[in-house]
């Protein structure tokens, strides 16, 4: 959406810091007056596009709404919400992973794979408990014992690789 925004030139009107349209005066110059022309031209227009993205419900629920700042830092406010609930949920299946004897190991690993690419598509951040080592030694407690005493193989994660690999 902000590229459609940028690329109408009418982004300006989002941005935080940009001061408020002062009060028309009758010694307004010229120029004054078709820069606030401009500027509710270009508010409308932005306005518009926004509202045109959204779904119906989401339309009908910001269509008093006559800023198009507020619009855009209401949907921000809600999607950067959205956005760190699944970091949590992905974190918590991550850590929550374990391996068991009733699938193959291979698509175990599928699914730890898919669970650590998902985590790098989200750019959840390291930190000192999360893969914060060049290469992560998968835990023991993950497989269980009866794998442990068959296979002899240490599975490892390489975080530069991003994939799985056995020694």
């Amino acid at each position: 959406m902000m590229f459609l925004l940028t690329a109408l030139k009418v982004q300006y009107v989002l941005d935080p810091n940009l001061p408020p349209l002062s009060e028309i005066t009758d010694n307004d110059s010229d120029e004054t007056k078709a820069a606030r022309k401009k500027r509710e031209e270009d508010e409308l227009v932005c306005r518009g596009h926004i509202l045109n993205a959204l779904s119906d419900r989401l339309y009908d629920l910001f269509t008093s709404s006559k800023c198009p700042k507020e619009i855009w830092k209401a949907l921000e406010n809600k999607y950067n919400n959205e956005k760190q609930g699944a970091d949590k949920f992905l974190t918590l299946k991550y850590f929550e992973f374990t391996m068991n004897d009733s699938e193959s190991v291979l698509d175990q690993v599928h699914q730890l794979q898919i669970l650590v690419s998902k985590l790098k598509d989200l750019k959840v951040e390291d930190t000192p408990g999360f893969a914060n080592s060049s290469v992560v030694e998968i835990p023991r407690a993950r497989f269980p014992s009866s794998s442990l005493a068959a296979s002899k193989n240490w599975m490892l994660f390489n975080r530069t690789s991003g994939g799985l690999f056995f020694l």
